[in-house]
């Protein structure tokens, strides 16, 4: 819901979207002391059409995250959904649900709307691929493992005990490929055989077994309520130090200051129709909302990243410069040496002098720099890369979530 300005102020979701958007312009919501003193700011409505109720509830955290709306007084903070992470880099793979996941060295499933339900669907994965949930730093060329001594889940079957090194690295590695194989779609075999074990118990008269098998059943078939992690991830889970990351940039691009204010820019199409680009705004290497800005390409037909960049690029900073505003430390460009030339031609046109300029590579994380040829490659574990990484992922969010909303109203205009 808009303001006459434009603004959003308020974010929903609905089964109904009619009933629930009319249902603010009815008599009691005029005398509701939660909606009377902001429904009369109501000018205009745009929606989103959702695949699923759990796409819709994460689209809508995401949103009113982003957008920060007056008068939604909940999901404005940064807590996230939970995600199932497995930890391939390690020689004995653990699985754990975290709010928290890592960017790189896992495999991640998810988000997912309840911790609950999550966890319990683990307990009962963990009882059919028995791996482990510990913490421990597994060696299988430690011998000192073979004396160790279990926790509970080895003595009641739950886990292959690798910190007994009861089980090879190999054989073990084979039960999370198994695990993976079931997360990515592959469990209709398992609930089968699940559900006939089912009917068999209750024909039994073994109702207790019975029972837990259904509540089994349920809580592995409710990991389908889950989000596409492309669509839905939450950038600010991926931790990130934001003093070290600055600290690291300062090093990395020989600048004579520590940098505060990044901004970063992304461009999405779709099919060479409507095509937007976001500008993202990071101060002392955190999000900065209000900063946050959203463009309509109007002069590039077609799909053109690099004219697109060119006429964003021009309108931010004439603006900015025109007005007499501070431009920011650090402009990162989604994209590799066209994108980042094409942000240098706009600068030139323009008759402005560029901050410090960069782009960002999505295939091999490379960094480009003006009249430098050769790209900046850093340690995926950087904490300058993991910062700008970081920049780049949520301009693209920001972008592809303005392209969503677009592309909705021009169906429904249609």
């Amino acid at each position: 819901m808009k303001d006459a300005a434009g603004v959003v102020i308020y974010v929903g979701k609905a089964k109904n979207l009619r009933s629930r958007a009319g249902s603010y312009f009815l008599k009691a919501a005029a005398e509701d002391a939660r909606t009377s003193p902001w429904i009369g700011e109501i000018a205009d409505i745009d929606f989103m059409d959702c695949e699923s109720e759990v796409d819709a509830l994460l689209m809508e955290s995401r949103l009113i995250k982003d957008i920060q709306p007056k008068h939604n007084k909940d999901l404005k903070d940064d807590k996230s959904f939970p995600y199932l992470m497995i930890t391939t880099r390690d020689e004995f793979p653990r699985v754990e649900v975290t709010r928290e996941p890592r960017s790189s060295g896992v495999k991640l499933y998810g988000p997912f709307p309840s911790a609950g339900a999550l966890r319990g669907a683990i307990q009962v994965l963990q009882r059919i691929f028995k791996f482990r949930t510990c913490t421990l730093d597994i060696s299988e060329s430690d011998e000192r493992w073979n004396w160790f001594r279990p926790c509970l889940l080895a003595s009641i079957n739950q886990c292959t005990a690798p910190c007994n090194l009861r089980i090879g690295k190999e054989e073990y590695r084979r039960d999370i490929k198994r695990l993976q194989t079931f997360m990515e779609g592959g469990k209709k075999k398992l609930l089968k055989e699940m559900k006939n074990e089912m009917l068999d118990a209750s024909k039994g008269l073994d109702f207790e077994r019975a029972a837990v098998l259904r509540d089994e059943i349920k809580m592995l078939e409710r990991l389908e309520d889950r989000g596409e992690l492309d669509t839905h991830a939450q950038p600010e889970v991926f931790y990130i130090d934001p003093k070290k990351g600055l600290t690291g940039l300062r090093k990395v691009l020989e600048l004579k200051e520590t940098p505060r204010v990044i901004e970063g820019v992304d461009i999405a199409h779709l099919g060479g129709g409507e095509t937007v680009a976001s500008l993202v705004q990071f101060i002392d290497g955190l999000p900065f909302k209000p900063g946050y800005r959203r463009y309509r390409i109007k002069d590039v037909k077609g799909i053109d990243d690099y004219r697109s960049i060119y006429e964003v690029v021009s309108r931010r900073f004439r603006r900015l410069s025109d007005e007499g505003d501070s431009f920011p430390d650090i402009l990162l460009i989604d994209g590799g040496k066209g994108q980042l030339n094409a942000a240098l031609a706009a600068f030139r046109d323009q008759d402005i002098t560029p901050p410090t300029l960069i782009s960002l590579a999505k295939r091999d994380e490379e960094i480009f720099r003006p009249g430098i040829s050769e790209p900046l490659r850093l340690s995926k574990n950087a904490f300058a890369l993991r910062l700008l990484q970081y920049v780049r992922d949520e301009s693209h969010r920001f972008a592809q979530h303005y392209h969503h909303i677009l592309r909705n109203k021009s169906t429904l205009e249609r």
